[in-house]
């Protein structure tokens, strides 16, 4: 039969990298310039181009070009240009659940408007793949994967298996997600560059495709051939139209066509063999040397993951939330101004961006956009938060009360210690020349205070000694207001609010203090406990972590480990020699923060005394552009002083202690890392994931030659066995290993690099991550495994703080308490709530992290009828009282005001 090769012009366009942003805007905006130019030039010649999966490239082009705005539409309506489905290629293991929902959802929105969009899951160059994208893609109706990374190919001789091994024979195949949704996944198994720069020159080309014809046939599963014509940041090709005519006489045995994903796809489908290779969850380069799979990216520029935590968390689990209950009490969702955060958002995104593999200027510009991110969206959820608060109804609050209101907006029952700054009291400039109102309010004597609940109920609370600060009001019908206030610190423990909802506080003037209540300890304690936990320290600053439910304790925790790294931004390498620095047995310097009925705090110092930096060897290993895993330079004998000061904290309510880490960094080309040697003797372990809380091996497999097989996470890392469960939650850490040795978990606080590495030497001194940095965690003990156990809800509520907001005292319609969504089941993991982008339906999402099948029981008040969706929040009427999970299932229900679909 005879063959077809499908010739399919591209580029794929990392839009910050090798250069910043702007600068490869300049050359992109040459090359759109150019493909208008030749479609109009060559009228049906040229045929297609693919435009890299990614909507954002044409915001960046009509940025400059608006006026070619009506000439790319009728390109994309003549599918002669595809765009899409995605908004940025992101990276897939270091951004969020919902970011990747989000990342769909926009591109798709965007890709609307111009009246067509590529439905293909294209990952063309992405650090390794969740296992639940197919399940992902499916739901958005895309059925075909195309990627570059993380499947090994074989070849036509080998046989298709059983054996779920991360092996191909062909570069087509099956790929499937833990729930058993299946997508049909096209390996670039020659990359995505293996048809580019096509000779049009005879004899050229006849060495050209000897090569390549015989490559792409070793693969291939069908008579259908895939040739990318195109690779990072291509010109593009202006002779394929003249290429294709000289292949077409050499080769008259073969079809060569200017063609398109949806044309190859079509082709490809009604050829394929009727039995594929299936490969099953995520793609990590399991079957490789363990080399190139860049997964040490999860911990370059750990800063970088730090503020995208942060953001990811406040626009996905409190800013959209609380719009959604804002909604809900008869506000209006702003959806136009949260899309237009997730963009900003999402510039940072793209694998080179996120990862933190490119130049320094182009990580400077990221903070600025996270800084961006995180003004608008703290003033959103306040902004939301009041416009709510202004709706309950506090008109009870005590006689010269402050009406406080807690906001829960996960989806579990939530208990912590909240710390609010009050305004005690303050005085306009309106009311009093603002000269004479700091000494009025230091003069006046403020009272005691006590706190209540809106039952009357004390609760245990501490308030710190009051400040006088200016501040202002903006309001919405007159000029600003500024103001002195006498502010303080309201410490209290927030027992119970209610998910989904709300509890409102008081705090209530009294006559006199407590002088007894809230004493600090003089002394500097070597423990901590509360009702959960009994935390006991060394001189080392090792602790023996205790669950008292159960008796068990984990010895020797929270090592601090020192390593020579002379590998690059994409990879870690061990410096030669024996360089491990550890804190075991080195004294640190203990100090008591804080001790109060409601928190403990200690914190302890320790000096580290490491090498400067690499061996002079490194340098020249770099200027030579010697592969990391070839390197043989060692560590300086030159010595340098690190500072870690780690404070400890255990809060009333926690599950385990807090630990924060402030790094006064001073050496260069090395990894830190802080050890959990558990002692559990296990053969996997868990680790949280896109949609997934997914088992892995703690070994590698067999052509695993890296001595570090070091992993991606999300928020947490756990290990247990048949008596006890340890995990780590993290803030924006997302590189662990597991050691199995003594079932060490050690999680990358700092890694200190100065280049890019890949295709040339680019240094990055800024990527050696020089002076103060800080990380977080928290560590809690369990019985069973996470899953059974549901301790993932603790590790998904960390970082998820209370909202608090000081209110007036008013009339209003909702009560002092109230739960807007109800909800139960047995086993899932809730992901987002949001009201929809196309219709003024709620839309709550969950997964379910274990393997059997669940119920799901939800409703909303006031005459709300809920649907089964999914994540492109489609309307169906699979309506019931009760939903049947499967397992691994993502589940999306929408509400709907009125009768039952």
């Amino acid at each position: 039969m005879k063959k077809t090769a499908h010739i399919i012009s591209h580029t794929h366009w990392d839009r910050e990298w090798f250069l910043p942003f702007e600068q490869h805007r300049y050359y992109f905006i040459k090359l759109m310039n150019n493909l208008l130019d030749q479609f109009k030039k060559d009228g049906n010649a040229f045929q297609s181009f693919h435009l890299d999966g990614q909507t954002i490239l044409l915001e960046d082009y009509f940025a400059v070009h608006p006026e070619n705005r009506e000439a790319v539409t009728k390109l994309i309506k003549e599918k002669k240009l595809h765009i899409g489905p995605w908004y940025v290629l992101q990276d897939a293991f270091l951004t969020s659940s919902e970011a990747n929902v989000r990342n769909l959802q926009i591109g798709l929105h965007d890709a609307k408007a111009y009246g067509h969009v590529s439905k293909l899951g294209y990952f063309p160059d992405t650090f390794g793949i969740y296992g639940q994208a197919p399940q992902l893609l499916k739901q958005a109706g895309i059925d075909t994967a195309a990627f570059g990374r993380g499947v090994k190919p074989t070849g036509f001789n080998n046989m298709v298996s059983d054996s779920p091994n991360f092996e191909s024979p062909y570069s087509e195949m099956i790929w499937k997600a833990p729930d058993g949704s299946e997508v049909t996944g096209i390996l670039f198994a020659n990359w995505y560059s293996n048809g580019n720069e096509i000779p049009v020159d005879e004899e050229e080309a006849k060495i050209f495709w000897e090569r390549k014809l015989q490559d792409a046939e070793k693969y291939a599963s069908t008579n259908q051939l895939l040739f990318m014509n195109g690779c990072d940041h291509q010109p593009l090709q202006k002779t394929i139209p003249q290429a294709i005519e000289t292949a077409s006489r050499l080769y008259p045995d073969y079809t060569f066509k200017h063609s398109s994903f949806a044309e190859y796809i079509e082709d490809l489908k009604d050829n394929l063999p009727d039995e594929l290779q299936v490969i099953e969850g995520e793609l990590r380069n399991q079957r490789t040397d363990g080399w190139s799979t860049l997964v040490n990216t999860a911990s370059s520029r750990i800063y970088l993951k730090q503020w995208n935590n942060r953001c990811q968390t406040l626009l996905e689990k409190i800013a959209e939330p609380i719009a959604t209950l804002s909604f809900l009490a008869g506000g209006t969702y702003p959806r136009e101004y949260l899309r237009f955060m997730w963009k900003s958002l999402m510039k940072n995104h793209p694998h080179d961006s996120i990862c933190g593999c490119s130049v320094d200027e182009v990580h400077r510009e990221m903070v600025t956009r996270f800084e961006t991110v995180l003004q608008m969206g703290e003033l959103f959820v306040q902004e939301q938060g009041a416009e709510l608060a202004g709706k309950i109804d506090t008109s009870n609050t005590p006689e010269k009360g402050i009406p406080l209101v807690v906001f829960n907006s996960t989806g579990w029952n939530k208990s912590e210690v909240v710390t609010k700054t009050v305004d005690l009291e303050k005085v306009y400039f309106s009311e009093m020349h603002f000269e004479q109102i700091p000494a009025y309010l230091k003069d006046k004597e403020i009272p005691a205070y006590r706190l209540v609940d809106h039952a009357g109920k004390s609760i245990d609370c501490y308030l710190k000694e009051p400040v006088i600060e200016f501040g202002y009001d903006l309001p919405e019908d007159k000029f600003r207001q500024p103001f002195f206030a006498k502010r303080a610190k309201l410490s209290f423990y927030a027992d119970d609010i209610p998910a989904f909802g709300y509890r409102t506080f008081y705090l209530v003037p009294l006559e006199q203090i407590d002088e007894k209540s809230h004493r600090h300890s003089a002394e500097v304690g070597m423990e901590m406990e509360n009702e959960y936990v009994h935390v006991l320290f060394h001189e080392d600053g090792t602790y023996n972590l205790t669950d008292k439910a159960s008796g068990r304790t984990v010895y020797h925790l929270g090592v601090y480990e020192d390593a020579g790294d002379i590998g690059n931004e994409y990879m870690f390498k061990e410096a030669t020699g024996n360089n491990l620095i550890t804190t075991k047995d080195v004294p640190a310097e203990f100090r008591l923060i804080e001790k109060t009925s409601l928190r403990t705090e200690l914190e302890f110092t320790h000096t580290l005394n490491i090498p400067a930096s690499a061996d002079n060897q490194l340098e020249i290993e770099r200027n030579s552009l010697i592969w990391h895993k070839e390197r043989k330079a060692g560590r300086s004998s030159e010595m340098k002083i690190i500072t870690l000061r780690t404070s400890a904290i255990l809060e009333k309510g926690m599950k385990g202690p807090v630990f924060k880490l402030t790094i006064d960094n001073q050496a260069t080309d090395h990894r830190l890392r802080i050890l959990f040697p558990t002692k559990i003797e296990t053969d996997t372990h868990y680790s949280d994931s896109v949609f997934e809380i997914v088992k892995r091996p703690n070994n590698p497999d067999q052509e695993w030659e890296n001595p570090s097989f070091c992993h991606h996470q999300q928020c947490f890392a756990s290990l247990v066995d048949e008596e006890v469960g340890l995990t780590v939650a993290t803030d924006g850490l997302q590189e662990y290993e597991i050691l199995p040795e003594d079932g060490t978990i050690a999680v990358t606080v700092l890694r200190s690099v100065a280049e890019l590495g890949d295709w040339g030497y680019f240094p990055t001194p800024e990527a050696q991550c020089i002076g103060i940095h800080s990380a977080e965690w928290q560590v809690f003990m369990h019985e069973k495994d996470i899953v059974e156990s549901k301790a993932f809800v603790e590790a998904y509520q960390y970082k998820v703080p209370l909202q608090v907001i000081q209110t007036s005292a008013h009339k209003g319609e909702l009560p002092s308490e109230y739960k807007f969504v109800n909800w139960e089941s047995e086993c899932l993991a809730w992901s987002s709530m949001k009201v929809a982008e196309e219709t003024d339906d709620v839309m709550i999402r969950w997964f379910n992290p274990s393997q059997g099948s669940c119920h799901l029981k939800a409703n909303i008040e006031k005459d709300f009828v809920s649907y089964k969706s999914t994540i492109l929040e489609e309307k169906s009427n699979e309506s019931s009282d009760q939903y049947l999970v499967a397992g691994y299932e993502i589940i999306t229900l929408g509400f709907q005001k009125g009768e039952r679909i």
